[in-house]
């Protein structure tokens, strides 16, 4: 009975070193309470949304003090892409102003809810692409990583169905964030009516099935293959995990740029950008090696993930500077292209933005270049765990800007707000991935330990 309390210790000296974590008492509530108030939060603001016309005039008189722009600013603001080009006769057929202002304004919610939804997702796959360039790559440095990676990526099968409800419930024409779903505004505008082969309800939902199978079905496997080599004898399931990841990476790049298409840039269905596939995957690359960075960093505060070292957080500190500057690339390649040609069905994308969105529209390249830049161009600083966090909560915080600024002006115009709709959308998805994310790095040890690249990733120096 005098050992008893030795053994005890011993055991959490075990789990501390690796082999397991538990989802501590604190996270489950922090979880919960987010996701409680966020869904109070979206249902108050679902029930507040104007009913009718006269109350769409009515909050909106009652809002210029909120700093939202005139209702004739809103008409020409979230319909740019049906007038820049546009001909009399679409004006003339088009829904009148006053039923586009009430759009708009019930909309907001579903924007909130549908930002949210999209960031999160982004963070999940954005790590599960990272992932799969480790396993393809064969990485020597990142093995000691990997269960957090997993971990982070089980949030993408409720995040990608949850997507897929909302792009359900828009082709059943309850929101109208899609108005290329609207069959009145199609039946009178010649360019939607061009691209009905492809942005139609039954096709677009088609491919968010194929694209969320695909994905998920990569993430199932690939975890599967990677706790069974734990405890295999030969490393046959780290092979089959590497062919498994090199034949995902070339899926991948093909539906991340289909699904940016259909989910993002078809709420403005005029405009269309080569560059917005890439622009896109960098948001979500940068955010998911940002969140390996903080959950890594929170579970070796919490004594776990001992083996690693300020060489792996310099690493994860290096990716993040370098895909900062990279995303900063296609962001000004692509302004830079569109605002210089001038081309009317292309840079009204942006005049709507810079417009109607200044403050997030250029606080954004602040929040996603500026501070990353300065704060981790010096190697010591990508040593330094709390510098780390305070660029990570930066660069999240951009990149959800980053989300907002592509959806919020074809959807809502100029009467968007950051006020309880969208608080109430990051909540209730933070405490949502939280949980889920915590929950799954707790159902399998901390290290991979059949990962025959496990003891270069140990001694791993730079």
């Amino acid at each position: 009975m005098a050992n008893f309390p030795i053994c005890n210790e011993f055991k959490r000296k075990i789990n501390k070193i690796g082999l397991m974590y538990k989802v501590s008492k604190n996270i489950k509530i922090f979880s919960f309470s987010l996701m409680i108030i966020g869904a109070l939060g979206l249902a108050f603001s679902f029930y507040s949304a104007p009913k009718t016309i006269a109350e769409a005039k009515e909050m909106v008189s009652d809002s210029h003090s909120d700093n939202y722009g005139s209702d004739e600013s809103t008409y020409s603001s979230v319909n740019s892409h049906n007038n820049v080009d546009a001909h009399d006769e679409n004006d003339t057929h088009s829904n009148s102003h006053d039923e586009h202002l009430l759009h708009k304004l019930q909309n907001r919610p579903w924007s909130a809810l549908y930002v949210a939804a999209l960031f999160f997702m982004f963070l999940s796959l954005g790590t599960l692409a990272f992932y799969a360039i480790q396993r393809a790559s064969q990485a020597g440095w990142s093995p000691l990583l990997f269960r957090v990676m997993e971990g982070i990526t089980a949030y993408l099968l409720p995040g990608t169905l949850i997507i897929l409800v909302i792009l359900i419930l828009s082709s059943m024409h309850l929101n109208h964030l899609f108005v290329w779903m609207d069959p009145e505004l199609v039946a009178h505008d010649k360019i939607i009516q061009g691209k009905a082969g492809y942005l139609n309800s039954p096709f677009l939902l088609a491919r968010a099935v194929f694209y969320i199978a695909g994905w998920n079905f990569y993430r199932y496997i690939s975890r599967k293959y990677s706790i069974a080599q734990d405890s295999s004898p030969d490393i046959s399931n780290h092979t089959k995990n590497f062919k498994w990841s090199a034949g995902f990476l070339a899926f991948f790049i093909v539906t991340e740029s289909m699904m940016s298409w259909d989910w993002i840039m078809s709420v403005d269905p005029h405009w269309f950008s080569t560059l917005f596939g890439w622009y896109v995957f960098a948001s979500m690359f940068v955010s998911g090696i940002t969140t390996i960075a903080l959950i890594t960093i929170y579970l070796k505060s919490k004594g776990y993930l001992e083996k690693v070292n300020h060489n792996h957080i310099h690493d994860l500190g290096k990716f993040m500077f370098g895909v900062s500057v990279f995303w900063t690339y296609l962001w000004f390649s692509q302004f830079m292209l569109i605002w210089y040609a001038n081309i009317p069905e292309e840079v009204t994308y942006f005049i709507t933005r810079i417009e109607d969105y200044d403050l997030p529209f250029f606080g954004m390249i602040a929040l996603n270049f500026i501070f990353p830049l300065l704060l981790l161009m010096n190697s010591d600083y990508k040593r330094v765990n709390w510098f780390i966090v305070m660029t990570g909560i930066i660069i999240l915080i951009g990149h959800y800007i980053d989300v907002f600024n592509m959806i919020m002006p074809a959807t809502v115009g100029d009467k968007w707000f950051i006020g309880i709709p969208e608080l109430s959308g990051i909540a209730f998805f933070a405490g949502l991935f939280i949980y889920v994310v915590f929950n799954s790095i707790s159902k399998a040890p901390l290290e991979p330990t059949g990962d025959p690249l496990l003891k270069e990733s140990e001694k791993f120096v730079y």
